[in-house]
């Protein structure tokens, strides 16, 4: 039987558990860009902002810069891993699923296994511009088969099986 003293202490409780979470984690829009800004930009960069623990599993937030002249082969990643892609600048033609064909693992710089080929078969292209979203399941094969110039975007990777280093 639940009587006014148990209520109070199971009050107290959940009080006290709610009280002792962890601060939400943030990444300002100054800090994304000031971290774009400083990528290389004379190759594919893509490098971690914040990596953090959100209890069981991590979220990264990655800063990437994509010159036009740089050539970057179709690529799946093997993981659970998924990318949450958020374009900042620039547009493209971005192609997702598909076979990539002749495909070798290669190491990758966020700490999983890539698979990477010289040529995607099939797959659903999109016009993707400033302030579009898409989201890659792990293990899809992508590519931007196309890119107007210059593109720059902030990927959001979850990650339930804690590959991501932290940082």
């Amino acid at each position: 039987i639940m009587n006014k003293t148990n209520l109070t202490l199971m009050a107290i409780a959940v009080s006290a558990l709610a009280q002792n979470t962890a601060p939400a984690p943030m990444v300002s829009a100054a800090d994304i860009k000031a971290f774009v800004d400083k990528l290389p930009h004379n190759a594919n960069s893509d490098q971690p902002i914040r990596v953090v623990d959100v209890g069981g599993y991590r979220v990264g937030i990655y800063g990437v810069y994509r010159p036009k002249s740089v050539n970057v082969d179709p690529v799946y990643h093997k993981t659970k891993v998924t990318e949450v892609y958020y374009i900042l600048e620039g547009a493209g033609t971005l192609v997702t699923g598909g076979t990539i064909q002749d495909a070798k693992e290669v190491p990758s710089s966020i700490g999983v296994t890539n698979v990477r080929g010289p040529k995607l078969e099939g797959g659903t292209p999109r016009r993707v511009v400033k302030g579009d979203v898409i989201i890659i399941p792990g293990g899809t094969p992508h590519w931007f088969s196309e890119l107007d110039g210059d593109i720059t975007y902030m990927i959001v990777r979850t990650d339930p099986a804690n590959e991501l280093a932290l940082k």
